[in-house]
């Protein structure tokens, strides 16, 4: 929807095919507990209609028009920042519902070939050709580790039942990732003992400075651990579950000293993630890595193996930028990618369609506080820290142009025009500043971190001199 949306305001005239039977996506489904990770904060000091708002609302699509920006704050009830899944699945039925967009739902993609240079998506409905697809099909196929023997005898995720139905109930989660800690968190006074295990420990989001760790929401599991309370967080492996009279032995081996332990439960869930539903992509020559078998992609999201493939929302996760410090970018929420999406079209528009982003020129007394500016209250590079850049060019002539925002792996790994990108980052000690690249002869030659400011304000006397002297 958010391709759509930026496709729609450029002029480009394009088909979008779902197979479900109305807006929401897996928002009409989950969360299984029914309030979302990302919040949206309703009473942020900015009014909702302005750019600067979406650094508090993660869950709307955005929008150039004012009127159709932050959907969701006038959906929520206020009980929570946090919006309830069928608030969410409000929010983008009205972001579809405002901004006009055109969606044939009920038609499924089933397969694609080549014709030449275009390619053919087959559907139920008939046949669709076009020279560039974008596939924003997420990451949302349930995916369980068979080489486990016995892995019949646990559900999945995605069919984890009402939770009065665990009442009294040994459960054993195979995972330490959000979705464990959501079902075990909403499990909580249902089941008992409680037991999450996988190999790796886990990690916290406050304690590795991002959300690529458990979200603080579902910390109270790590609270009952720690006090004995009934939950049980193991480093180990599943090595087998094997199905008796009395329930199921689940089979592990510790991590820390390669010992075998048998846990005896009533139940198994395998919160072991999800993979991407690409069909027949990768009989077209489209490569993919890792458990969730993401697309590998270029900077723009598109396939790096088969060019004309593109890609778009959660799926751009595989995109994993420069990731500074070991921190992730955001690319897999809707706050992250409803701006990779505007690469991805500004991309296709210049290269097939000859519409170009505007580049304004800029008056090199400004360059400076455009930066700061851009660092204190752009959107895109608070949510895509260390990903996602605010860069301005040199031409040859030396007229000064802006260049919005771009991706950051993308300015520092391709030669271009000279010039300077500013973006925010988070170091491993947890401080957010802005960092700074600078290009010249084509390459970027210096890059430098700002300093934090205790607001994260940077248009600070402090921060203009250190910026100047960087610029020369």
């Amino acid at each position: 929807l958010q391709v759509s949306y930026y496709l729609s305001r450029l002029g480009i005239d394009h088909a979008v095919i779902s197979a479900d039977p109305a807006p929401g996506g897996m928002f009409r489904q989950f969360p299984f507990f029914q309030r979302l990770l990302s919040w949206t904060k309703p009473h942020a000091a900015f009014a909702h209609d302005s750019r600067e708002y979406e650094r508090y609302d993660f869950n709307s699509l955005v929008a150039f028009e004012p009127q159709n920006r932050a959907v969701m704050p006038g959906l929520m009830d206020g009980s929570s920042e946090f919006p309830s899944r069928a608030e969410m699945e409000a929010g983008i039925v009205e972001f579809v519902r405002r901004t006009g967009l055109a969606v044939r739902y009920g038609t499924r993609w089933e397969g694609t070939s080549r014709d030449g240079e275009w390619f053919v998506l087959h559907t139920p409905d008939g046949d669709y050709r076009t020279r560039t697809p974008i596939f924003a099909v997420g990451a949302a196929e349930p995916s369980t580790p068979e080489d486990i023997p016995g892995i019949e005898h646990a559900a999945h995720y995605v069919d984890t039942r009402e939770a009065a139905s665990y009442a009294g109930k040994r459960l054993f989660i195979m995972g330490k990732a959000n979705s464990a800690f959501e079902l075990a968190s909403g499990l909580l006074q249902w089941a008992s003992p409680i037991i999450l295990a996988s190999p790796r420990p886990a990690q916290l989001s406050v304690n590795i400075h991002s959300l690529g760790g458990v979200r603080a929401r579902y910390v109270q599991p790590w609270e009952d651990a720690e006090l004995g309370g009934g939950v049980f967080i193991l480093d180990a492996s599943t090595e087998r579950l094997e199905r008796h009279a009395g329930g199921i032995a689940v089979h592990t081996r510790r991590s820390d000293n390669g010992e075998p332990f048998v846990a005896e439960v009533d139940e198994v869930i395998a919160a072991t993630g999800f993979t991407a539903p690409l069909r027949d992509l990768a009989e077209l020559g489209v490569a993919t890595f890792g458990r969730s078998a993401l697309p590998t992609m270029t900077n723009h999201y598109e396939s790096s193996t088969v060019p004309g493939v593109w890609f778009a929302g959660t799926i751009t996760q595989g995109v994993s930028g420069l990731k500074k410090f070991g921190i992730p970018a955001n690319s897999g929420a809707v706050q992250g990618f409803r701006y990779n999406a505007r690469l991805t079209v500004d991309e296709n528009a210049a290269r097939h369609f000859g519409v170009r982003r505007p580049r304004p020129e800029v008056d090199p007394d400004s360059v400076v506080e455009r930066l700061l500016t851009s660092a204190s209250t752009t959107p895109e590079l608070w949510h895509q820290k260390s990903y996602l850049a605010h860069a301005i060019s040199r031409d040859p002539d030396g007229t000064l142009r802006d260049e919005g925002v771009v991706s950051l792996a993308g300015y520092v790994d391709e030669s271009g025009p000279d010039g300077v990108a500013i973006t925010v980052e988070t170091d491993d000690r947890g401080s957010i500043h802005p960092a700074v690249y600078v290009r010249r002869r084509g390459r970027v030659d210096a890059d430098a971190a700002l300093d934090e400011g205790p607001l994260t304000e940077y248009r600070t006397a402090e921060h203009r001199k250190a910026l100047r002297a960087l610029l020369g």
